[in-house]
């Protein structure tokens, strides 16, 4: 059960104006009084209902738009599911929500919604982005309007975006080369295949991935040019393929974007599964299955939901409260899943917590 003001007020000794007063910085409270209060909220997990706060003192509209790219991928498909949920959350304040929903990664299309978004009147901005100068710019041009500007899933560095939240894509490729050097004996064959490399998170799985493997003492693994298969399980399949059988010696694969369906269906018909290991992204469903039957060997989970549901709350506190996100950079987890800890139950989510 959620914790209450009126809760933290009877523990403090003090009335409930008092605990509100100091725990949003309004009017003059004792110092000590305010230290206990705080205290007492940190340690009973208080988290203050921001939209409820904001009902009593005004009534306001907000426009916030949203593009996502790539969404015929199951992961960002839960990106857009956080996404949904939070401006249904969102919806009873006021708040009108406008997202574009794009299929694969153009350049020219998310310009081309911007624009449309931007006269419609919206007031602040979510989008899963290329990593290119024009929309760079594009994003600076929305900062100097006042229209701020958060990244998810996929960032833009050097932007005026005032945060981003996804996994940290660099460690994550890390993770994955410790992770594989783990399994296979030194001399092994990898191959690592990428999606878009305007795409940062994929580019930066790919180079965490090939850095940790050429940094001195690093295991003695064999690693093959990368193949970019654009987030296709078609083309993902055929560089498995004839991978595969210009090296019979290929024991690892590395799957930096989509296209794992692709690559497990190559090394099944070759005759090699159980023999090549496979480690991919994201805990989706047809990942999970994967997982369950041996196909992919590790699966690294962002918190896809996580990603599109935090947006819409930061971008309504800047614009209501004038609140900065509490760091430029929110990241989120990086979670080893194996066929033992994933399964199907991960998808009955409960209604997460608004995010102060």
């Amino acid at each position: 059960m959620a914790v209450t003001a009126q809760q933290i007020a009877e523990l403090a000794g003090v009335s409930r104006g008092t605990v509100d007063r100091a725990l949003h910085n309004r009017g003059r409270v004792n110092p000590e009084v305010a230290a206990r209060i705080h205290q007492i909220a940190a340690d009973l997990g208080y988290k203050p209902n921001l939209v409820g706060q904001a009902l009593v003192r005004t009534k306001r509209d907000f426009k916030i738009g949203a593009i996502l790219q790539s969404v015929e991928t199951p992961t960002m498909q839960i990106v857009r599911e956080g996404l949904r949920r939070a401006a249904s959350e969102l919806r009873a304040s006021g708040v009108e929500f406008i997202v574009r929903e794009l299929r694969g990664l153009d350049e020219e299309l998310v310009l081309e919604s911007i624009e449309e978004l931007t006269s419609q009147g919206i007031q602040g901005l979510a989008i899963s982005p290329n990593n290119t100068s024009e929309l760079r710019q594009c994003i600076n041009g929305l900062y100097e309007q006042g229209i701020p500007v958060i990244t998810l899933n996929s960032d833009i560095p050097g932007s005026k975006r005032i945060c981003f939240i996804g996994m940290d894509n660099y460690r994550a490729g890390q993770t994955a080369a410790g992770l594989m050097c783990q399994m296979l004996p030194a001399g092994s064959k990898v191959l690592p295949l990428a999606g878009h490399l305007n795409n940062t998170a994929h580019n930066n799985r790919l180079n965490g991935f090939l850095d940790t493997l050429q940094q001195p003492g690093a295991c003695d693994l064999r690693i093959l040019p990368f193949q970019p298969c654009f987030d296709r399980d078609d083309y993902a399949h055929e560089i498995t393929q004839h991978a595969l059988r210009e090296n019979p010696d290929l024991v690892g694969i590395y799957v930096a974007s989509n296209g794992q369906e692709g690559v497990c269906q190559a090394v099944d018909e070759e005759g090699r599964k159980g023999q090549v290991k496979i480690i991919a992204y994201d805990l989706n469903e047809p990942n999970m299955r994967l997982l369950q039957s041996d196909s992919l060997s590790i699966v690294l989970d962002q918190e896809a939901f996580e990603q599109g549901y935090r947006p819409p709350y930061l971008l309504y506190e800047y614009l209501m409260h004038k609140k900065q996100p509490e760091r430029e950079l929110l990241y989120t987890d990086i979670a080893i899943r194996t066929k033992y800890n994933s399964d199907l139950m991960r998808f009955d989510r409960e209604l997460p917590d608004s995010k102060a």
